[in-house]
């Protein structure tokens, strides 16, 4: 990619920035096609359920796969259903991962959350280079974001509230990534939306779904995608073993 399409590809994201925000948060809707979100959930669904990992609040699949105790991922290609068309749309759109040390996502992980089920505020931490690109599918739900006390605790309201709709992406990077904590409650229903308390509000490409200030939870699935930075090539790994 030459500088010229980078600098267009900053100016042309800037129309997606959460304006109440840090500039590093961007909300694009709509970002995949209704047929490419049933895709991406048939090929979840159908996953061996060894890939599944069932935990207390959420159930995961970690592609290609889990971090080492050391934070490195063992070098493999992402499946292609995974791949495409997520990577290269955002690589053609977005541009967020040229300058990441890969160049483009290398890991995925797949969060399932059904009405009732959420994450505990945290940072995803320096595992992976500062972008993070979430795709949603079948549902929305609220993101809840926490600013960063200098102890490193958290706030104890959430800063900005983002209303994550199915098929849209959501990106967060530098300030975002580095100062703030986000997580999702474990409600049954999303209350309280509109202009004054969703963040993204105006960036929503389907606010009519939303007018009564409520969203009844359904099963909604997040696919994050990051670049790891530390990456252990197969040979090297046998290396090691070899050397025990």
């Amino acid at each position: 990619m030459s500088e010229m399409e980078a600098v267009t590809k900053k100016l042309e994201l800037t129309r997606h920035q959460v304006s109440s925000m840090p500039p590093s948060t961007i909300y694009i809707p709509d970002f995949i096609t209704p047929e490419e979100e049933e895709q991406l959930l048939n090929k979840i669904r159908t996953a061996p359920l060894p890939r599944w990992a069932q935990l207390s609040r959420r159930r995961l699949q970690t592609w290609p796969s889990s971090l080492s105790s050391s934070n490195t991922l063992l070098a493999a290609p992402l499946p292609a259903w995974l791949h495409d068309p997520i990577i290269p749309r955002l690589e053609s759109q977005t541009g967020i991962f040229m300058d990441s040390p890969h160049g483009a996502p290398n890991h995925v992980l797949i969060n399932e959350y059904a009405p009732g089920q959420g994450i505990m505020p945290h940072e995803d931490g320096a595992a992976y280079h500062p972008v993070v690109a979430t795709v949603s599918l079948g549902a929305a739900i609220v993101l809840d974001i926490y600013q960063k006390r200098e102890t490193g605790e958290r706030e104890i309201e959430p800063t900005y509230r983002i209303l994550q709709e199915p098929r849209s992406l959501l990106i967060t990077t530098d300030e975002m990534y580095t100062k703030h904590l986000h997580g999702i409650q474990e409600i049954t229903a999303d209350r309280d939306l509109g202009p004054k308390t969703i963040s993204n509000w105006d960036l929503l490409g389907h606010q009519i779904a939303f007018t009564d200030g409520q969203n009844e939870r359904q099963v909604r699935t997040s696919l994050t995608y990051r670049d790891v930075l530390k990456v252990s090539k197969l040979g090297s790994k046998m290396k090691i073993f070899g050397n025990r």
